[in-house]
């Protein structure tokens, strides 16, 4: 009994530990509402060591195709957490104009992107230039 019980904890205890499990972040699904155009996917200013305080702060919502060599006033390097919608994917750079290092996002709840790498010392937190979003 005692095993068991140490066994659900345990259990307990990974789930919590994986990126996106307890999420404020909307669903990919949710980025494609039945009375609004498809949205390819969107980018939130702040981010949080508490996975269900993510997603938060100002939003800048991307349609499909969108191509920001040059992002708007204010999102240069202040993305912390994003979604791309269902049979999306969206490709970052570091640098504006499409340079320096790339990654692409699949679909789905990204909270926390300080824990995806950017190279050796880095992290993609505040760390987005470019973008491009592709949808099927």
């Amino acid at each position: 009994m005692a095993l068991l019980l140490m066994l659900s904890l345990l259990l307990l205890a990974l789930v919590g530990a994986l990126p996106g499990a307890w999420a404020a972040c909307p669903a990919a699904a949710d980025l494609k509402p039945a009375d609004r155009p498809r949205v390819c996917a969107r980018l939130y200013e702040k981010s949080d060591a508490y996975y269900e305080n993510c997603c938060a702060g100002a939003e800048l919502s991307l349609e499909p195709g969108a191509d920001l060599p040059y992002l708007p006033s204010g999102w240069y390097h202040s993305a912390s957490s994003l979604v791309v919608g269902t049979r999306c994917e969206l490709t970052v750079w570091y640098r504006r104009g499409k340079g320096g290092k790339t990654r692409k996002f699949s679909a789905g709840a990204h909270p926390r992107l300080a824990e995806y790498r950017r190279g050796i010392f880095g992290d993609w937190n505040n760390a987005i230039g470019a973008l491009y979003c592709k949808c099927n």
